[in-house]
């Protein structure tokens, strides 16, 4: 009897002493925190470490670096946490042309890469990846809810503008995959644009009855200044990154009123939601953006799957990623087969709260939503 007693007493020490010797986990996050559009990395690394500091995980460790918005400095950051730091997750580009860059790289070398925010289509069909993980969406999503509210508005002629790059195309791709009217005008502005003068006299002679922009960061924050400005009175439609906590204190009461989608809000009546709001709010004295949810989602996802797998297990740690099992600010969460969410996506209405503007829900635009591309990928 005390020889199978000091059995099991041996077996439970190795036990907990393998739980306590599990792999720590190393993070890479490359993400934009100077320059344009610096506001968008700021807000994905706040609700990333908030997430971080909450778990207050010992084997958890983040290391953090500012790709300047420019692809050939992710690229160097990238090589430099694989080859140097060693991490074992990337994670934090903002912007598509950057994950283009990155990616396919780091998922070759047998890294996990989870998308805080871009998700170029590049990588949701053909070029998926069992390493790779989009936690916020696929590029196209919004922009398909904002092309089928926009037929369900009763719009029939649509002017639709976005940057030329990756996401940009994505954008109007999904606008117009949902969007059963007639097309005004589609261009394509340069990224980083801030005068829009040209686009805002070509809305005005285009006939159009509505108007959808994709232009975040600063972009859209010049864009709807201009617009403002200008008189032209069409309606405007954008995704959330047009109408985000960050625009929207920039741009002033001229955004009121403008319909967005979005595939979380503050007002998602979620016990996480609510708490995700007021932690962010207390630790940061701001209101949380779009980008800062994701970024939340991310740090959960990452650190449910520590808690059931080791890292250098990959096998069980892309299982135990899949699985998803943490509790998301948007509520149910779950990847489809290409591991991007399926999700519903809602409308949004920018209205004032005091002094302070910010979003509601108005309205559901697609519910349990997929991507498009999911077919595409043969994992």
């Amino acid at each position: 009897m005390k020889g199978i007693k000091t059995t099991i007493a041996a077996v439970a020490a190795l036990l907990v002493a393998g739980a306590a010797q599990a792999d720590p986990v190393k993070v890479g996050m490359i993400t934009t925190l100077s320059g344009g559009g610096a506001s968008l990395g700021i807000d994905a690394r706040d609700g990333f470490m908030l997430a971080v500091k909450q778990a207050n995980n010992p084997d958890l460790e983040v290391v953090i670096e500012d790709d300047q918005r420019k692809p050939d400095v992710a690229v160097q950051l990238a090589d430099k946490m694989i080859q140097q730091e060693k991490v074992d997750v990337l994670t934090g580009i903002i912007w598509s042309n950057l994950a283009m860059a990155v990616v396919p790289s780091a998922v070759a070398q047998d890294k996990f890469y989870l998308s805080v925010n871009a998700a170029p289509s590049q990588l949701a069909g053909k070029g998926c990846n069992a390493n790779y993980f989009s936690v916020s969406y696929q590029n196209d999503n919004l922009h398909e809810a904002a092309g089928g509210y926009a037929s369900s508005a009763g719009y029939e002629n649509a002017f639709i503008l976005a940057p030329n790059y990756p996401a940009g195309k994505d954008s109007l791709a999904g606008f117009k995959r949902f969007f059963f009217g007639d097309i005004a005008g589609e261009v394509y502005t340069k990224l980083g644009q801030t005068d829009y003068a040209a686009e805002i006299a070509e809305i005005r002679a285009s006939g159009a009855d509505s108007v959808f922009f994709f232009l975040p960061g600063g972009m859209g924050i010049a864009f709807m200044k201009q617009y403002a400005q200008s008189g032209v009175d069409i309606p405007l439609i954008g995704p959330a990154f047009s109408m985000d906590q960050g625009i929207l204190g920039a741009v002033g009461d001229a955004a009121l009123g403008v319909k967005n989608t979005s595939n979380w809000s503050k007002d998602i009546d979620n016990a996480t939601n609510k708490a995700f709001v007021e932690s962010f709010v207390a630790e940061y004295d701001r209101l949380p953006s779009l980008y800062a949810s994701y970024g939340f989602d991310t740090a959960n996802l990452l650190l449910s799957a520590m808690g059931k797998a080791n890292v250098n297990d990959k096998e069980a740690f892309r299982d135990a990623l899949r699985a998803a099992d943490f509790n998301s600010v948007r509520g149910k969460f779950v990847f489809g087969p290409n591991q991007h969410p399926i999700q519903d996506i809602y409308v949004r209405e920018v209205v004032k709260e005091g002094d302070v503007l910010t979003n509601k829900i108005v309205g559901v635009a697609l519910k349990d939503h997929a991507d498009a591309y999911a077919s595409e990928c043969s994992m």
